[in-house]
């Protein structure tokens, strides 16, 4: 984190770092209410810029250096390109995965296979074991999480609610597999290693996950599902009039889940995602492919230009049945702009604060209420969750905390794990609970779901930073040095 000596000569107040957050908290709240879910088109993003624009005047009045400001914003936004990178390639594989009816066919044989009383709870176990292995919550949403919610769909499932069971999931899947770069992140951050980490959260992570189970399990039998076989029946007819059906085409996404599984990076994985997907477009799908290009006579050309097209922008298959034309429709990486600006206004936000004090002098203030672990861990949790809100990025919410809190911890005579874990239990899993965070941007654009539509549901995210603070003050499982001197 740039130092304060570098951008500023005088530490901020507290009244002055909570300014451009109020102003923020006033702008986002004027933008719902007039915009309503469009807010992500551009009000959003404004409303980012200006309250950086005023953290900016702040911090310049306290003496504070213009050039160092920018450099750091320059640097922010340089950390969140991986993240970018990754939001264009997913919306991609998202136009040939359609294309080549990859994803029609899992809803297809999922509505076959769910029975929807157990949907929403096999939902949650499936992106979890997905996730798992791959240790990717976005890659398990953009993939196996996208075909949910379409099955979901199709069994009249409010998709916010399939929304919240998949990212419940996969969150969970995410934050206890060895393959996930935030756990091994957090225990990096605290002074443990990968394994110590992982055992010790399973303490607060499983009651976290059964709790989720048993709800989502309850709204399933509480459901009347019975108007909604004819639908089923419906969906699954327009999916065989519209594609050729194979059970080829589950091949594309057990590759892409294997070459994560083997460690290949996320980018190059997710592209040659889309490139299969693309290829399988043209071996499965012909008509398809004829159709969306317009050339009929050459099917090498038709081939290309539907893939570069389903890759870059629209891509609609539209049927007799309107209610299906939204499934059979993506944008690509054109879609993904609008998030992409997000991003990166949400990134020129939070270089400013960080760069200029203001994050520190928040967090400062809040270590003045710390008087057991109980508080402790409370602290450690809202700054995480500060940090999502404020700087917009998961990996910020657990770097930070994470060298903040590190000698305290020690100084209380508390274990690292302690610390690791309730970075993960409060940091990675609530990131995808704010609009304006790089993760909540994201799986809202992914799944066609506003973050607030859907955070209502993600139980999982939001019982898990309760269930390390009650663990703490309850002094459940809280592991301290003096506990080996009794060994």
């Amino acid at each position: 984190m740039t130092s304060i000596s570098k951008t500023q000569a005088k530490r901020p107040t507290l009244f002055q770092s909570f300014v451009p957050i109020i102003f923020l908290i006033i702008l986002l709240a004027l933008n719902v209410t007039i915009w309503k879910d469009d807010t992500l088109a551009g009000s959003n993003q404004i409303a980012l810029m200006l309250a950086a624009a005023v953290a900016s005047v702040i911090s310049l009045k306290n003496g504070g250096n213009w050039m160092a400001l920018r450099e750091n914003i320059v640097e922010t936004i340089g950390k969140s390109m991986p993240a970018i990178l990754i939001l264009l390639l997913i919306g991609s594989l998202s136009g040939t995965w359609l294309m080549s009816g990859v994803i029609p066919v899992l809803i297809y044989y999922g509505l076959d296979v769910l029975h929807p009383s157990i949907f929403l709870f096999a939902a949650v176990i499936i992106s979890a074991l997905v996730s798992l292995a791959t240790g990717s919550s976005w890659s398990t949403i953009a993939t196996i999480g996208v075909a949910l919610l379409g099955i979901g769909n199709a069994m009249g499932i409010d998709e916010a609610i399939t929304a919240g069971a998949i990212i419940s999931g996969a969150y969970f899947g995410d934050k206890m597999s060895p393959l996930s770069d935030t756990t091994n992140l957090a225990p990096a951050m605290a002074g443990t290693d990968l394994f110590t980490h992982i055992r010790y959260m399973m303490y607060t992570t499983f009651p976290s996950i059964a709790i989720t189970l048993v709800i989502f399990l309850i709204m399933g039998f509480t459901f009347d599902f019975e108007a909604q076989e004819v639908q089923i029946d419906s969906v699954q007819n327009v999916i065989s009039e519209t594609f050729n059906l194979s059970l080829w085409l589950l091949f594309v996404p057990i590759f892409l889940i294997f070459i994560i599984i083997k460690k290949v990076k996320p980018i190059p994985a997710m592209l040659l995602g889309t490139i299969v997907g693309g290829i399988f477009g043209i071996i499965f799908q012909p008509e398809i492919v004829k159709e969306f290009s317009g050339i009929t006579d050459n099917y090498a050309l038709a081939s290309y230009k539907s893939i570069i097209g389903a890759m870059y922008g629209d891509f609609k298959i539209i049927t007799e049945d309107p209610s299906m034309n939204k499934l059979f429709s993506t944008n690509g990486m054109a879609g993904m702009l609008p998030t992409i600006w997000l991003i990166i206004s949400a990134m020129v936000f939070g270089g400013v604060m960080e760069s200029s004090g203001m994050l520190q002098r928040i967090v400062d203030s809040i270590m003045k209420w710390v008087n057991s672990t109980g508080s402790l861990v409370a602290s450690t949790a809202a700054t995480c969750i500060f940090f999502n809100t404020t700087a917009s990025d998961q990996y910020i919410s657990i770097v930070v905390p994470g060298r903040m809190f590190a000698d305290i911890y020690k100084e209380k005579g508390l274990k690292p794990e302690v610390l690791s874990r309730t970075l993960e239990d409060s940091g990675t899993v609530t990131s995808v609970l704010i609009p304006w965070n790089t993760c909540g941007a994201t799986q809202s654009r992914v799944l066609g779901v506003s973050t607030i539509d859907y955070l209502p549901y993600a139980f999982f995210n939001i019982i898990s930073p309760v269930m390390t603070v009650l663990f703490a003050y309850l002094n459940i499982k809280i592991r301290k040095f003096a506990d080996d001197k009794k060994d």
